[in-house]
């Protein structure tokens, strides 16, 4: 059978970019899915450079034994700016995530991170994520090969997105693309200071437009699009308003690729004029509506499991639906998303 070849966008969210980690072991499986590109951000580039890294090194089981070495790692962090044991006594995803906003230390936690900057900590800060980040294999993830990697990071001084792809993907590069600027300190790269790619490209999607990449783009959301109730307590609130932030950026890139599409469809630009592009998404809304910003800031080993069991299966529903679509057209109604 021919190959059936996508690029993959890989939303950043904290512990819950578990969920990514889920439906790449899954797509993994199929050896008629390829990979040519990875646009990535926060989580979703740490996923990606794991990915990536593991291809070089030893193909599709590379690729998953770094995945499993990657998240083994994320679940024994346990400086996410709160202590150990509020970490590890966490268990059921929708219940710890309701019980967990509602407890003392995690309204202490927050409040303490609206206070306090995190350049308060002086020479005592570290980075919790660098010593994980550090251990990649750069030549891997660097490498000329594919999948191309596509890491996406805020610019703090003009609010643009920066998208460093082959050789500029260090560990600083990846830390900024994951820097919650609440939590961690600005991270320094010639001489420009970034934060969390997610506020300017939650995954950026431009990188994969380019002509040498195939037109199919499978989007791995893990921030809920919708809601149908309205938010009323504090934590809902601040949920909701982190959400939208999230995946404003992503929205307005899809409106455009769905403007595009139309002018192909009408013959106002002609056919060759824009390239054709066929969206795809995996996700599981009605997990994510269950979790919340506390459960993106507890990676703890359960958590983790949890959404990559829900991962694999979304994105095994994916393929079962949507497989022979592939190469043909898209999945995602872009129209109906705008209307």
């Amino acid at each position: 059978m021919t190959k059936k070849r996508i690029n993959l966008a890989l939303q950043g969210g904290g512990a819950h970019g578990a969920f990514t980690w889920g439906v790449l072991d899954r797509l993994l499986d199929d050896e008629d899915i390829e990979v040519a590109a990875i646009s990535g951000t926060s989580a979703g580039a740490l996923n990606g450079a794991a990915f990536k890294a593991g291809w070089v090194k030893d193909g599709r089981e590379g690729a998953r034994a770094n995945l499993d070495w990657l998240w083994g790692r994320m679940g024994a962090v346990h400086d996410m700016r709160m202590p150990a044991w509020m970490v590890g006594a966490l268990s059921m995803p929708g219940v710890v995530s309701s019980a967990w906003e509602q407890s003392w230390p995690y309204a202490m936690t927050d409040t303490l991170s609206r206070m306090v900057s995190p350049y308060s900590y002086g020479p005592f800060y570290s980075n919790p994520l660098r010593s994980v980040v550090e251990a990649f294999e750069y030549d891997k993830v660097c490498a000329e090969s594919a999948p191309k990697l596509c890491v996406g990071a805020t610019n703090v001084h003009n609010g643009k997105i920066r998208v460093f792809t082959g050789t500029e993907i260090s560990t600083d590069a990846l830390l900024a693309s994951a820097c919650l600027p609440t939590l961690f300190q600005a991270v320094e790269i010639d001489g420009a200071h970034y934060w969390d790619g997610g506020y300017t490209g939650n995954p950026a999607l431009f990188p994969l437009f380019g002509a040498d990449l195939p037109a199919d783009i499978l989007i791995v959301n893990i921030n809920p699009l919708e809601r149908a109730e309205v938010p009323r307590s504090p934590q809902d609130i601040q949920n909701r308003i982190n959400e939208i932030s999230f995946n404003s950026s992503l929205l307005r890139e899809l409106r455009a690729i769905s403007f595009a599409q139309r002018l192909l469809d009408t013959g106002h630009v002609p056919e060759g004029g824009l390239k054709r592009l066929f969206v795809h998404m995996v996700a599981d809304d009605a997990l994510m509506r269950e979790l919340s910003v506390s459960t993106k800031l507890t990676p703890s080993p359960y958590l983790l499991g949890q959404l990559k069991d829900a991962g694999r299966a979304a994105a095994d529903k994916f393929l079962q639906a949507h497989k022979d679509d592939i190469g043909q057209r898209g999945t995602t109604d872009l129209t109906a998303m705008f209307s």
